[in-house]
């Protein structure tokens, strides 16, 4: 696309801008991907993945898992918290013996010991049966480390992994340390105060030691098999994948009372955890706000578990695909936006960004890490930067292409073309136009006895008379002659009867010049004559200037015909001498035809005619 002159000369800076522009969008992308990003743009990120997990969630049975609740009824019924030892070895029993659970966490740390009988009977379950205990890392630097209970278990560091350290702890009592399988229940929440990942593993001192989920995934599930966990950090995002209804949730009191269906717990693996307020064992998550805090430990289970079955979303690059995203999307913007209006690109950057935010709904089960807001900080950064610059263009553009056309047109086809709001019509383009051709007869005779200033003013006053009626007939006034002028019909904008407005347009110059010479005559000076020639034909019409100046004009053989006939116009007494193409178009005005003659140049002779009407 051809530019007006001050955008061509500065086109190797607009391109090179737009390429900026687009690079430094992609950019963004890659940034809130790749790196850590400040904390609007990360809150941001999760806001919109929590939304994305409520959407996804499924009420779909997870009848693998089973959830024992200490909840209200249950303290009710068989008193307040905390309960004796006892009782909790009870629970254990059933759920390991009658019930035939495969085998069963506790999310509850004890840090005390109590009666000696339940803490015994529990330290024995906890050495040989499938039953894994808990312990609460604290993952706060505090000036005086948090040191409650005693650790139990762990395994030697994994030098190869970087995993959080623990600054203290809340472990069980001596009389609990022989538990074979423990698991820890501390949490990181993000700095809103949501649970959204777990640390898979924790150092403290010289060992790590698994998450709860994970402690009873390895100690009872398929031991064959290991879970999928990718994330060499430590830390893991916590699915969500179900809601809490999907899981099966037992009272703790009808387990205690035998009253629970056997199939409810049978081959499952069992969470032993508290939704009672008074346990406080309450946290946000991405699915509510407020939520049983083993609802965490169930939905890390759960995702291990569909690993483990082939179940799990398989896992795609979000990250790459949401830079191929922006990509594409600042590839489109540099194309569009210097050919589309400012709405039209806001509305195009709305359209992809909410494409974007399907894509990014479909993409967040396959990939818990890319992050799901960057192509909408880089449209926005498309919206701010880019949209604002192209439209600035568009307005220097358009204030050159008015400038340029009103030095030729008039006022109401310059407003035409505005509102055809055509892309350059500047271009040089093939056209049928109609050219006339004007100017002084005798004119070094009428100024040589004149003053320099009276030269100039009679030179003015006669140009007035042949440019009035050009512009007042909607023609493109082409140059000046010294004397005279250059005009056509037909360009920048296609007239279906240009031949008879630029006819229209002689009979009013020679109409005018009358009446200048007239009153010339009375004032005692010479009269004036003028002199046109008019033919019509395809010509190229545009903008053929360099970048140091505009010159929209008409070129070809009517154009020249055109001077040729204002010059046998010295030679007849007609003051308009009109060619044939010219006659050809006319539909309005009446002609006389003059005869034949061999124009310089041409080798045919041409018809000649004039206007009726003069005579």
């Amino acid at each position: 696309m051809k530019l007006p002159v001050i955008l061509r000369a500065i086109l190797p800076s607009v391109t090179t801008a737009r390429l900026m522009i687009a690079l430094i969008a992609v950019l963004l992308t890659a940034w809130t991907n790749w790196t850590p990003v400040p904390t609007e743009s990360y809150f941001a990120n999760e806001w919109l993945r929590d939304h994305f997990i409520r959407l996804h969630a499924s009420d779909k049975p997870d009848d693998r898992i089973a959830i024992i609740d200490i909840d209200e009824g249950s303290l009710a019924a068989k008193g307040p918290w905390p309960w004796p030892r006892e009782r909790i070895a009870d629970l254990l029993e059933n759920l390991i013996g009658p019930y035939g659970a495969r085998g069963v966490a506790l999310d509850l740390v004890l840090p005390e010991p109590a009666d000696s009988t339940g803490d015994a009977r529990l330290a024995m379950l906890s050495r040989h049966g499938p039953v894994v205990m808990a312990q609460a890392f604290d993952y706060v630097d505090r000036p005086l480390p948090l040191r409650v209970g005693q650790v139990t278990g762990g395994n030697p560091i994994d030098q190869l992994l970087d995993v959080p350290a623990a600054s203290g702890y809340i472990g069980n009592h001596a009389g609990l340390s022989t538990a074979q399988q423990i698991g820890n229940i501390g949490f990181v929440p993000d700095d809103d105060g949501t649970i959204r990942r777990l640390p898979m593993l924790t150092r403290f001192q010289d060992r790590m030691y698994p998450t709860l989920s994970r402690a009873l995934f390895e100690c009872c599930g398929n031991p064959k098999m290991q879970s999928r966990d990718t994330d060499h950090t430590g830390f893991r995002r916590v699915a969500f994948s179900r809601n809490w209804s999907a899981y099966t949730v037992i009272p703790a009191a009808a387990i205690l009372d035998s009253t629970a269906p056997a199939s409810a717990v049978s081959g499952r693996l069992v969470l032993i955890g508290s939704s009672s307020l008074g346990l406080s064992d309450r946290v946000a998550t991405p699915l509510s706000p407020s939520t049983s805090g083993v609802l965490v430990h169930a939905a890390a289970l759960s995702t291990m578990l569909d690993e483990q079955a082939g179940q799990a979303p398989a896992r795609w690059p979000g990250s790459a695909i949401a830079i191929a995203f922006s990509i594409l999307v600042a590839v489109m913007a540099a194309y569009t936006f210097p050919r589309l209006s400012a709405v039209s690109n806001v509305a195009l950057l709305a359209g992809a960004s909410i494409v974007w935010l399907g894509l990014a709904y479909w993409i967040s089960p396959h990939d818990p890490h890319f992050s799901t807001t960057g192509p909408l900080i880089s449209n926005m950064f498309l919206l701010a930067v880019a949209v604002p610059f192209d439209w600035q263009l568009s307005q220097r553009k358009s204030r050159q292409l008015l400038g340029t056309l009103r030095q030729y047109v008039a006022k109401g086809v310059v407003d035409e073309l505005l509102r055809l709001d055509l892309k350059d019509p500047l271009v040089p383009r093939r056209l049928d136009v109609t050219t006339l051709i004007a100017d002084m007869q005798g004119y070094t005779t009428q100024v040589e006895s004149l003053s320099m200033e009276e030269a100039a003013q009679l030179t003015r006053d006669f140009l007035a008379c042949l440019t009035r009626p050009v512009l007042e007939r909607h023609g493109t006034l082409d140059k000046y002659t010294g004397d005279g002028l250059v005009a056509f019909w037909g360009a920048p904008l296609p007239i279906a009867d240009h031949a008879d407005l630029a006819l229209d347009a002689a009979q009013e110059i020679v109409e005018a010049v009358r009446k200048f010479s007239a009153i010339r005559q009375e004032a005692g000076l010479a009269p004036l004559r003028v002199r046109i020639g008019i033919e019509s034909g395809i010509a190229m019409a545009g903008d053929f200037g360099t970048s140091f100046r505009s010159i929209y004009t008409a070129v070809g053989d009517s154009v020249n015909v055109a001077s040729r006939l204002e010059q046998v116009a010295r030679d007849h007494p007609h003051d308009i001498i009109i060619g044939a193409g010219t006659a050809k178009r006319a539909t309005r005005h009446q002609l006389k035809l003059l005869g034949e003659i061999v124009l310089r140049g041409k080798g045919k002779p041409t018809t000649l005619y004039t206007l009726e009407s003069l005579h």
